[in-house]
């Protein structure tokens, strides 16, 4: 017979693993949600500035103005399609410059959803917005130019 038991002395050490346990694991679930939160920011940015670079090369390729806007705003949307890294996206496209040697310029923006994450009820980020810019070939004729 062991000492322990000879004097009824017990062994606590298994209810001490299970209260630590209990204790770390609404933490480690809490840090796993925000580094979900923060990827989704982190791929937001991403996207946006992807669809923007985009946005305004399909603009560019354009010969008239209202085809730029149009081909500009279906790529932009086209690439933002996951709401929960960007949602309510918008495309805004300037073609003042839109002529032979101008230029496109595209800024596309939208939100990082908080969808799914309210266990830690995430700040509001804003808006992640980008710019992108796209040079029209010199040499190509636009609609009213032969």
């Amino acid at each position: 017979m062991s000492a322990r038991q000879q004097f009824g002395l017990r062994n606590d050490r298994g209810s001490s693993d299970a209260l630590g346990l209990a204790l770390l694991t609404p933490a480690a679930i809490g840090l796993a949600v925000v580094i979900v939160f923060l990827g989704r920011g982190v791929d937001s940015r991403a996207t946006v500035q992807s669809a923007a670079e985009s946005a305004a090369q399909a603009a560019a390729q354009e010969r008239s103005v209202p085809a730029a806007i149009a081909a500009a705003e279906e790529v932009g949307r086209a690439m933002l399609v996951d709401p929960t890294s960007c949602a309510s996206p918008q495309v805004m496209v300037d073609v003042s410059a839109f002529r032979a040697g101008g230029q496109v310029a595209v800024t596309v923006s939208c939100t990082v959803s908080a969808d799914g994450l309210e266990l830690i009820d995430p700040p509001s980020t804003g808006a992640t917005t980008a710019n992108a810019f796209a040079a029209i070939d010199p040499l190509r004729a636009t609609e009213g130019t032969p």
